[in-house]
C-alpha cells in the first residue's frame, strides 16, 4: 500500500527516488550523498530521514539508509513516471539523452495515472529509459540484470553496457561522443594500476575511461568462451 503522505509530497518523493537510484548503482544512501544530490545541508537531510523512518519508508542500516518494502514501492512509482517521461522526451519530442533528466524531474510529480498509461501505450510499453535503467511496471515489478560496475572488470574480460548514470549532462555528452551507449558490447584491453584509466575496445574504436567515470557505467559481464 502506497503511503498517502509520501504521495502528496514531491520532496519526499525526491528522497525516495534518490535512495532507490543509489541502491541501483550499488552505492550506500548516506546523508552526505543525499545532501550532495539534493543540494541540501546535511542537517536538513538528517531531519528528513528521521521523518521518513517514522513513516516507515526507510530504515537505518550499517552504512546509510535503505528503503523499506513500502518505501521501495513508492520510489518505484516515482521512478516509473520519471523514466517514462524521459522516453517521451527522447522518442517523441526528439530531446537528446543528456538533456532529458532535468525535464523529467519537472514532469514526474504531475503526471496523472491516466497520462502515465497513455504515455506507456504511445511508446509501446518501453522496458528501459534512454540511459538503460529498467522502467518498473504498474505493480512495481522490475526486470533486473546481474550487473556490476565497469570499473570492476579486469583486462581481457568482456561486457555489454546496461545503463549509465543519468544525472550528469556533461558525462552523458562525453560517453555519447565515445559511442558508449546501453547495449554496446566491449572488451577491456587494459586496466592501469592505482586508479588509472581503463581502456576498452568496442566494434568501432578503442576508448579510454577514468576510474571515476567507469564506476558510473553498469555492465553485464559476457562469459569468455575458451577453445
Amino acid at each position: 500500500m502506497i503511503n498517502n503522505m509520501a504521495k502528496e509530497s514531491p520532496r519526499i518523493e525526491e528522497y525516495l527516488e534518490y535512495i532507490y537510484k543509489l541502491q541501483e548503482m550499488h552505492e550506500f544512501a548516506t546523508t552526505s550523498k543525499l545532501a550532495e544530490r539534493l543540494k541540501l545541508s546535511p542537517s536538513s537531510v538528517s531531519e528528513m530521514l528521521k521523518q521518513l523512518e517514522q513513516k516507515r519508508l526507510v530504515k537505518y542500516a550499517e552504512k546509510g539508509v535503505v528503503l523499506t518494502e513500502e518505501g521501495e514501492l513508492e520510489a518505484k512509482r516515482v521512478v516509473r513516471k520519471h523514466r517514462l517521461s524521459e522516453r517521451l522526451l527522447t522518442d517523441i519530442l526528439g530531446f537528446k539523452w543528456d538533456k532529458v533528466h532535468e525535464e523529467a524531474c519537472r514532469l514526474e510529480h504531475d503526471i496523472s495515472p491516466e497520462m502515465e498509461e497513455k504515455i506507456e501505450e504511445k511508446l509501446d510499453n518501453p522496458k528501459t529509459c534512454p540511459h538503460g535503467y529498467p522502467i518498473p511496471d504498474k505493480e512495481g515489478l522490475v526486470a533486473r540484470d546481474n550487473v556490476i560496475k565497469l570499473s570492476e572488470l579486469k583486462a581481457i574480460e568482456k561486457g555489454v553496457i546496461v545503463s549509465v548514470f543519468e544525472e550528469n549532462s556533461e558525462m552523458l555528452q562525453y560517453l555519447g561522443s565515445l559511442g558508449l551507449f546501453p547495449q554496446v558490447e566491449f572488451e577491456v584491453k587494459s586496466v592501469a594500476p592505482f586508479g588509472g584509466p581503463i581502456v576498452v575496445m568496442t566494434a568501432e574504436a578503442e576508448r579510454s575511461l577514468g576510474k571515476e567515470l567507469a564506476e558510473k557505467v553498469l555492465v553485464k559481464k559476457i562469459p569468455i568462451i575458451k577453445d
